[in-house]
């Protein structure tokens, strides 16, 4: 049979693809186009496709062998956009093969479109590549598409113009890879140009409030001046956005609640320069006058009203009036705390304007108390390495009781000081269950590692370099240590504390200390069991050629508890302590002492008031933390009538510490302190000796003084331990009876990771020391300021440094630098 070829001409437009006409072959047959005409498809053909299955592109195409299609029709024109669509092709032509009386063979024939063999990018620099091609997400072997190109070019000049280069422009060229068949290579060339700051931010319509105010509320749009070095003035649309929101939020705030802007203009002054107009409708301001409560069984009206803070005459703020329907940022009680601390989880405060007047707005507030739920299960996730029994302990919503919202941000608050998790990611989800009127409490926490090993090296001043090697398990397990499985590498989980360190320089300076802490004694209730040894060797040579030596020996046993009176957060501890002081031809003491060679025994019973309410230890938000220590020797002076020689230490020592944290926004908070020491004697005729003084001055770091019977206070930007009177020689060697000092510091908390929490810090603090009672001064202080910042690791604990700059100058020592740097290791600057 004669081969009859008859070409089928389709014009496509797809999107903003290019259409495609095709070419038509000699015809000897030629049908009838003016006449449609049903054909059964007898054969299906593909050519042209080299990398592509060419039964996979006849699938998409919809169309199969004995399908009725009608020609010219939609059948056609339907499979050809199908095969578009896909955006793998960049050409597609229908023919027809052969005709059999009612039976048509088509072939396809395609063109593909190339693929990515790589890119190259053209005028930027190292860092902005690497940063857009995480972004563009161009892979080999990818079909470059008109979409791929487009979006590709989209996602750079959203790059750009999210740092504020509104003239970007990109041009994206394609060229054959003469390695890969079917392959190209882009080439990105990106002019970014000038950055376009914003020089003008005018309003229009504004009557209630000046310009400048109004400029503070846009957070991310702000003007370009030459004084403000640390603000960004780059346009950001989808920031800009968010800016007029928190205007007209400002508004609402501020009793304006119909505020509108009517028009805002971003127009260009110069290739580089931005100006912005916002034209406000500021609207009435309104006040609130009655506001009145139904609903309500349990509280009356006027209760209810007092909590809720807000009366008649006031301006109308409804983002205040949520705050204190629902959440105090104060911490004080709101209206839904109320009930739902009584247990009325299910309890609902709506309120509704009933009627605008003029510029008042009268409220009521309609209140669904409902059943006080009751909790029924405590579940807990997330702990792997604690135990539970550590953290249920800790726990103060418990199975059968009344559900209270207090109850579970102060669990939150006892987990987070627990040290063990992350306080960042602790959850607490309650999950209620109104058909028993019960409520299931899901806690979730994230270990971190908080054991701390400590490898250091220093400078003893006479001493020499001294090595340390610490080690700190801060969650440690005595009962899992006779199963060798838990030893991975430690034994650990239930909370207990175990503390080793170690000093040395060889023969000349020696420190051991090991203590071991139960924090639930016998497991019932919270009693703090504490022990503790130490010893220190000081050996120096003397002129003479001998040597002279210094042994202190000591041990601790104390027991802390907590107190539900006044409240939850006060703790209380006792404790015994024993030190001897072996003095072998020791000379730094003997003026005080009166001997060179001897013993002194102290035998103190120490006792410490202490209340904690801090929500995180590592970067406190708010809060306060108040101690009050007293450590006492019997007053060996009074009942006995000999002279006291030192061998039996007789003072008592009151420290007073005070630390309160106050949330200014987001992650800046303001830290205050005031700190109090005093050493004292129990009779006018019996001196203070050199043990347990206070040094002020410097980082707080012992420095190269390592005698163990020494109180050392930081003071920045002053030499370690030398703020002192060089008049008052007791003072200036062996230390103070008396020292206070004051500080007041912003912190900001730049990364809250559990893995190294990193905050920054300015201080402007004040103390002083004082060699006896009748110079104390608590209004003389010496000054500074500086900046700082710390960062917690939780193998290392603290590591830190300030620069602190001394504003007064100590008596005697006017070569002091005026600004010094200080490094922490371990220890806050107290």
């Amino acid at each position: 049979m004669t081969k009859y070829i008859w070409v089928l001409v389709f014009l496509l437009f797809a999107g903003t693809a290019s259409s495609q006409v095709q070419n038509i072959s000699p015809q000897t047959n030629p049908i009838d186009y003016s006449q449609p005409k049903q054909y059964r498809l007898g054969g299906i053909t593909v050519s042209g496709a080299n990398f592509l299955d060419p039964n996979a592109l006849i699938s998409v195409a919809g169309l199969k062998i004995g399908d009725q299609i009608t020609v010219p029709g939609d059948e056609i024109s339907k499979a050809i956009q199908k095969l578009w669509d896909q955006g793998i092709l960049g050409d597609i032509e229908v023919y027809i093969t052969r005709l059999e009386g009612d039976n048509i063979h088509l072939n396809f024939s395609l063109k593909e479109r190339p693929r990515l063999s790589r890119f190259n990018f053209t005028g930027i620099n190292k860092t902005q590549r690497d940063a857009l091609e995480g972004k563009i997400a161009l892979t080999r072997g990818k079909v470059v598409t008109d979409e791929v190109l487009n979006r590709t070019r989209n996602t750079i000049r959203n790059y750009y113009l999210e740092k504020s280069f509104l003239n970007v422009k990109i041009n994206i060229t394609q060229r054959p890879d003469s390695v890969l068949p079917n392959s190209v290579v882009l080439n990105i060339n990106v002019d970014k140009g000038n950055k376009v700051k914003i020089a003008d931010i005018s309003f229009a319509g504004n009557e209630a409030f000046p310009d400048k105010k109004l400029q503070r509320q846009l957070k991310k749009t702000k003007e370009k001046r030459w004084y403000k070095l640390l603000t960004s003035s780059k346009f950001v649309r989808s920031e800009y956005e968010n800016d007029k929101q928190l205007l007209i939020d400002f508004y609402n705030n501020e009793g304006y609640r119909d505020a509108v802007i009517v028009s805002d203009s971003v127009f260009r002054i110069n290739d580089d320069r931005l100006g912005i107009i916002l034209r406000i409708d500021e609207g009435t301001r309104y006040y609130y006058r009655n506001i009145t409560w139904t609903g309500n069984y349990i509280y009356d009206d006027a209760y209810l009203s007092r909590v809720l803070g807000i009366g008649k005459g006031d301006v109308y703020n409804k983002q205040e009036l949520e705050k204190r329907l629902s959440f105090n940022p104060t911490g004080g009680v709101d209206v839904s705390a109320l009930y739902q601390n009584d247990g009325y989880l299910f309890s609902n405060i709506e309120p509704v304007e009933i009627k605008v007047e003029g510029d008042s707005i009268d409220l009521e507030m309609r209140v669904t108390e409902g059943p006080q739920a009751t909790i029924n299960k405590v579940t807990i996730t997330g702990n792997d390495k604690t135990s539970e029994h550590v953290i249920l302990r800790e726990v103060l919503t418990l199975p059968g009781q009344k559900y209270s919202r207090a109850d579970l941000i102060d669990t939150r608050n006892r987990l987070s000081n627990l040290g063990y998790f992350d306080p960042e990611t602790i959850g607490l989800v309650p999950e209620p269950n109104p058909a028993d009127g019960t409520v299931d409490i899901h806690y979730s926490v994230t270990e971190r590692a908080n054991d701390q090993i400590s490898l250091s090296g220093g400078w003893g001043g006479a001493i020499g370099a001294v090595a340390t090697v610490g080690l700190t398990l801060n969650n440690f397990s005595s009962r899992k240590m006779l199963n060798l499985s838990n030893w991975r590498p430690i034994p650990a989980g239930d909370g207990q504390r175990l503390a080793l360190n170690v000093q040395a320089n060889g023969k000349y300076y020696q420190s051991y200390s090991l203590s071991f802490t139960e924090p639930w004694l016998g497991g019932r209730k919270p009693n703090a069991f504490t022990v503790s040894a130490y010893k220190t060797v000081i050996r120096q040579p003397t002129s003479e050629g001998g040597e002279s030596r210094l042994n202190v020996d000591g041990a601790t046993i104390g027991l802390g508890r907590r107190l539900t009176w006044p409240d939850q957060w006060f703790q209380m501890s006792h404790a015994i302590s024993y030190s001897r002081y072996r003095l072998e031809n020791y000379t730094a003491f003997e003026s005080l002492l009166g001997f060179r060679t001897g013993d002194s025994h102290s035998f103190t019973i120490n006792n410490t008031l202490a209340r904690t309410n801090l929500d995180n230890p590592l970067f406190p938000r708010r809060g306060s933390s108040l101690s009050l220590a007293v450590n006492a020797t019997p007053p060996y002076s009074l009942v006995t009538d000999k002279t006291n020689n030192f061998q039996l230490l007789e003072y008592h020592k009151w420290m007073f510490d005070a630390s309160y944290f106050i949330n200014l926004a987001g992650n800046l908070v303001l830290s205050t302190r005031a700190h109090f020491g005093f050493l004292g004697s129990y009779s006018k005729d019996t001196p203070i000796g050199p043990f347990e003084r206070f040094k002020v001055g410097g980082s707080g770091m012992a420095g190269g003084n390592f005698f163990i019977a020494t109180e050392f206070i930081g003071l920045r930007g002053y030499d370690d331990q030398r703020v002192v009177n060089t008049s008052d020689q007791t003072l200036l060697n062996s230390g103070g009876v008396a020292y206070n000092k004051f500080v007041i510091e912003p912190r900001y908390l730049i990364s809250p990771n559990p893995a190294a929490t990193i905050y920054g810090l300015a201080f402007l603090e004040a103390g002083n020391n004082f060699g006896s009672f009748d110079t104390y001064n608590p209004f003389k202080l010496y000054r500074s300021a500086g900046v700082g910042a710390r960062i917690f690791m939780a193998q290392f604990g603290l590591l830190g440094f300030d620069y602190g700059w001394r504003l007064d100058t100590i008596p005697g020592m006017p070569d002091m630098k005026r600004g010094q740097f200080h490094f922490i290791i371990g220890q806050q600057i107290r």
